[in-house]
C-alpha cells in the first residue's frame, strides 16, 4: 500500500515513448522536461561547484580499452556472483533516495524491472516505499538494503532486522555522509523531501513524525560503530562511500564483506576524486579479501567493462535509472537495463572476453592525461 502522505511535486501522468531511446543519456532530457524543477534539481544536482559530479562521467571517458582479437566470442556471458549469489548482470541499481519523485510506483517499479533483468537492486533508507513493499513487489529479485544510521540506534537496528526478515541479502552501510554536502541546487529551488520518505518506518515502528525523523536521519559514525552495526544481523555488510585505500583496508579489518568505491554521486565533498580513478588503489589495498564495487557517472557498457577490468566485481548507477523511471515507469527502467546489457555484451565481445572473469587490467590502457589527479596508496599523483 502506498504511503498516505501527499506528494509535494506533480508527477508525469502518461509514459513517454521509448522508440527514440538508444542510450542511457537519452533518458536525461526527457526526464528533465517531465519533472518539477525542484525534483529534477534534487535528482540531478551535486554539491558546491559540481566539479566531482562532472568528473564522475568524464573520468570513465579518460580510460581507453585495448582489445584482444581472434578469440572465440560466439557466446558472451555477462553473469557473475555478488557475495556468493548469482546475478545475470555485472551492473546494478545503486541506492538513490525518493524514486517517488520520478514515478508514482517509485522503488516498486524500479525493483520489478531490475528483478526481471536479473540485476541487483539496492533500496535506500530514504526510499519512497517501505522495505516490505519493495520486497513484495519483486519477490524473486536480488536486493540489498542501504542503511543510514540515525541517532536512534534502536530505529536503525529495526531497519536492518526488517530488511533481513524481508529477504534482503546484504546491508550496505553508507559512510560518506557525516553531514550533508553543500547542495546548492536544493537550496536555490527550496527542495522539500517528499513527505512519504521515511514516514513508513517512522510512523509504523516508532510513532515519530516525518519532521522528527528527518532532523536526526544522518549522524556521524566511526569504525567502532561499524562493528556494532555488523552485529545487528547475520547479513553480510558492505561499506559504501570509500575513496581512500587505507579506509578500504580498515573496512575489511572491521569485517566488511565488500567495499563500495563511491563519492556519493558528487553530492558530498566536491573536488573529491572520481570513483573510477580511486578504484585501482582500493582494489590493491583490499587485496582480494573482500569484493569491490564502484559507482559514479557510469553511462555506457564500455564503462561497465572498464570498471570490471580494473577490479570491480560490479558497477552501479543511480541517476540513469531515475531518469528512465521518470520517462516511462517500469518499462523505462527495463529499457535502460536492456540497453546497458546489450552494450556490455558487445563491449566484452569486442575486447575478446567471453566472461567477466576474462576482463583484466590488460584491457585498459593508461588513462588519458587530465588535470584531475588520480589516487594511489601513497596519496594523489601530481601531474
Amino acid at each position: 500500500m502506498a504511503p498516505e502522505s501527499s506528494h509535494p511535486y506533480p508527477l508525469p501522468e502518461e509514459p513517454a515513448p521509448l522508440d527514440a531511446i538508444w542510450a542511457l543519456r537519452d533518458f536525461e532530457p526527457v526526464a528533465r522536461d517531465r519533472l518539477h524543477p525542484a525534483a529534477w534539481g534534487y535528482i540531478s544536482g551535486g554539491s558546491w561547484d559540481e566539479v566531482t559530479l562532472r568528473d564522475n562521467t568524464a573520468a570513465w571517458d579518460r580510460h581507453r580499452l585495448l582489445p584482444r582479437v581472434l578469440r572465440d566470442v560466439t557466446t558472451v556471458d555477462p553473469s557473475t556472483t555478488l557475495l556468493g549469489r548469482p546475478v545475470a548482470l555485472p551492473f546494478g541499481v545503486a541506492p538513490a533516495a525518493l524514486h517517488g519523485l520520478a514515478h508514482a510506483e517509485g522503488e516498486c517499479a524500479t525493483a520489478r524491472a531490475a528483478a526481471a533483468a536479473g540485476a541487483l537492486f539496492c533500496l535506500s533508507t530514504a526510499a519512497s516505499r517501505s522495505i516490505e513493499e519493495v520486497a513484495a513487489a519483486a519477490p524473486d529479485g536480488r536486493r540489498w538494503f542501504q542503511l543510514y544510521v540515525t541517532d536512534d540506534r534502536d530505529l536503525s537496528r529495526t531497519l536492518v532486522q526488517r530488511a533481513a526478515r524481508s529477504g534482503y541479502d546484504a546491508i550496505v552501510l553508507t559512510v560518506d555522509l557525516p553531514v550533508f554536502g553543500y547542495r546548492e541546487a536544493d537550496r536555490r529551488l527550496a527542495f522539500k523531501m517528499a513527505a512519504e520518505s521515511l514516514a513508513h518506518f517512522a510512523r509504523d515502528e516508532h510513532g515519530q513524525s516525518f519532521e522528527e525523523i528527518i532532523e536526526k536521519a544522518y549522524v556521524p559514525i566511526t569504525w567502532d560503530d561499524v562493528d556494532e552495526i555488523a552485529s545487528w544481523s547475520s547479513l553480510p555488510l558492505v561499506v559504501k562511500g570509500i575513496l581512500h585505500p587505507d579506509d578500504a583496508a580498515l573496512a575489511v579489518e572491521h569485517g566488511a564483506a565488500a567495499v563500495w568505491v563511491s563519492n556519493h554521486g558528487g553530492r558530498q565533498l566536491d573536488r573529491a576524486p572520481a570513483a573510477i580513478d580511486a578504484l585501482p588503489a582500493v582494489v590493491e589495498a583490499v587485496g582480494g579479501r573482500a569484493e569491490v564495487y564502484v559507482d559514479g557517472g557510469m553511462r555506457r557498457g564500455t564503462h561497465v567493462v572498464t570498471g570490471l577490468a580494473l577490479g570491480a566485481r560490479a558497477v552501479f548507477a543511480g541517476r540513469p535509472f531515475l531518469w528512465a523511471l521518470a520517462t516511462a515507469g517500469e518499462p523505462g527502467v527495463a529499457r535502460a537495463l536492456a540497453i546497458l546489457r546489450e552494450e556490455t555484451e558487445l563491449a566484452m565481445a569486442l575486447l575478446g572476453a567471453r566472461s567477466v572473469a576474462e576482463l583484466t587490467p590488460e584491457h585498459v590502457l593508461r588513462r588519458v592525461a587530465s588535470d584531475v589527479p588520480s589516487v594511489t596508496a601513497d596519496g594523489p599523483v601530481p601531474r
